[in-house]
């Protein structure tokens, strides 16, 4: 290998990770505007548009190149106010999972909350996570009745902080508001070059989450007729990278 082609490696990753860099910058400053907005549904319109726009035209969208042109962005359900919840936390044990991530080897990540209040609106409460390793943070995954039917089968996000989905830390009182409106697909619905970590079974809403991201109702994207079947998308490649 000549020096020419090393030198144009060594550019390609250090664009690669620049895209990547200000990928997580927009995620982040997004996520500072939803936090402070005093409107709840103009803060979801603004994350709704940003997320079109960053998945039809930035190099670090997960949707594939070939495909990105005619993609108009992923489909949501309408805003629900009554699916903004207010919840307690209270400890739980300490409880470490470990996920196989692909080429990136496993992650760590161990229990720390359990949400109160979610019951009689969901069917179940959640489990808080913090993802091990420099830095840290926190992660809540979750599926309900509509995953693989409705919504991706693998399951949604809500909070994922290293990533910078954010939507704001726990209230003096113990209480964290939870809006299932900002709920998201993670990167493995859109191609199988990420793997994604998934809900651990006490994440298993027994109700219907009809908020954030669903599947669409009928879709056809890209060159000929292939479709963008979000159901049954194999977990495959390497860790996921949007929030």
């Amino acid at each position: 290998m000549n020096e020419d082609m090393i030198s144009d490696m060594g550019g390609s990753d250090l664009n690669e990770t620049i895209q990547l860099w200000e990928w997580r910058e927009k995620i982040a400053n997004l996520y500072y505007e939803i936090r402070f907005s005093p409107d709840a549904a103009a803060a979801w319109r603004l994350w709704c548009d940003t997320r079109s726009s960053m998945f039809r035209d930035h190099p670090q969208s997960p949707i594939e190149p070939a495909d990105r042109t005619t993609f108009e962005g992923p489909t949501t359900f309408p805003y629900d106010p009554s699916l903004r919840l207010t919840v307690q936390l209270a400890p739980v044990t300490l409880e470490q999972i470990t996920v196989a991530t692909g080429v990136d080897g496993d992650m760590s990540m161990h229990a720390f909350a359990r949400t109160s209040g979610l019951e009689a609106r969901l069917g179940g409460e959640l489990t808080l996570y913090w993802i091990e390793g420099y830095g840290g943070g926190v992660f809540l995954p979750f599926a309900d009745a509509t995953s693989g039917t409705e919504t991706y089968g693998g399951g949604r996000y809500l909070l994922d902080t290293i990533k910078g989905a954010d939507l704001g830390i726990v209230r003096p009182d113990s209480t964290l508001v939870l809006d299932f409106n900002f709920s998201y697909f993670p990167s493995c619905a859109y191609s199988p070059r990420y793997v994604c970590p998934l809900a651990p079974s006490d994440n298993r809403l027994k109700g219907a989450v009809r908020a954030g991201e669903r599947l669409p109702i009928s879709k056809t994207i890209g060159a000929g007729d292939r479709s963008l079947d979000l159901r049954s998308r194999p977990f495959k490649g390497r860790e996921e990278r949007w929030s």
